[in-house]
């Protein structure tokens, strides 16, 4: 339940003007706003009760990625894992700061930048279905598209990433998909289903 629709929708124009920006087109939109239009309607079809937390984590949880390019760290494993944890408190800081302008109170903001810098992933819901909803999207949207990018990766590389990407959801997010609640990439469906057999 939204407290104040006004309040939430404020946020929600702060977010989709900050992604706005975004050199990066995908499907001839900046990148950013797609992505996170697509994780609200995804949080719509999988949980439409979610909290109003969850709801503006969702919708800013990759916001301004571009600001905080992979190559602003070493190109190794170490920097990687580094960029990623960097990306979480970018975007948590980011989001808490348009949530201020929009008068959320600091305890709520609170909540939303931990949910979206992955705090307490297994006890507090509201990262977890925040972690739910990103993977749906990615499974449903992006998954192609990445194998297409990596065309070197080898059958067991990808029965890796789809068995790491199943480990991070609910059983909820599970049954959400097998009950159809998702369009699984057809090209990928032998290593999808080879994976979630195991």
């Amino acid at each position: 339940m939204i407290s104040n629709p006004q309040r939430f929708q404020h946020a929600i124009a702060l977010f989709d003007a900050a992604n706005a920006c975004d050199p990066n087109l995908d499907e001839g939109q900046p990148k950013e706003l797609l992505y996170a239009r697509r994780m609200s309607d995804m949080i719509g079809r999988f949980a439409p009760a979610a909290s109003e937390v969850a709801q503006l984590a969702v919708r800013a949880q990759h916001i301004q990625r571009w600001m905080v390019p992979r190559s602003s760290y070493p190109m190794t494993k170490p920097g990687y894992h580094a960029w990623r944890s960097g990306l979480y408190l970018y975007h948590a800081d980011t989001a808490g700061q348009l949530l201020q302008q929009a008068g959320y109170d600091e305890a709520l903001i609170g909540e939303v930048k931990k949910a979206i810098s992955k705090q307490e992933i297994k006890s507090n819901p509201d990262t977890q279905l925040l972690e739910d909803v990103s993977a749906l999207v990615f499974i449903e949207y992006y998954m192609q598209a990445f194998a297409a990018q990596h065309p070197e990766y080898s059958e067991e590389k990808w029965l890796l990433i789809v068995r790491k990407t199943w480990r991070k959801m609910s059983a909820e997010a599970h049954d959400f998909v097998g009950k159809g609640g998702i369009k699984l990439p057809e090209a990928l469906l032998p290593l999808i289903h080879q994976a979630i057999a195991e």
